[in-house]
């Protein structure tokens, strides 16, 4: 299994080049839908990274894909400006899907 990436930028996608880590930039929705379509198909892709600016994009395919297909894991990154979430993310996506306070 191998890891693809959709980047919103192109320095996102060069650092992790590096890493041996193939991917595409996209900057439209269409070019997104059009990328993640072709990750699909891609039965060695095994993780899709994505750009939170890039996911914004496409963000009901990506959760309809998340809820529905056991694979690829699709993980959302933060590109080179840094999270777009804000720092209690986690723990306000914990409070939301649980129905308590923590």
């Amino acid at each position: 299994m191998i890891i693809y990436l959709i980047s919103d930028n192109r320095d996102t996608l060069v650092g992790l080049r590096l890493a041996g880590i193939k991917g595409r930039v996209v900057h439209e929705r269409s070019e997104a839908k059009e990328a993640l379509n072709v990750a699909l198909q891609d039965k060695n892709i095994g993780i899709l990274a994505i750009t939170e600016k890039a996911a914004e994009l496409i963000k009901e395919e990506i959760t309809e894909i998340k809820l529905k297909k056991p694979y690829p894991l699709i993980v959302e990154i933060p590109d080179r400006h840094g999270s777009n979430k804000d720092n209690d993310y986690i723990l306000n996506y914990v409070r939301n899907s649980v129905g308590i306070k923590v």
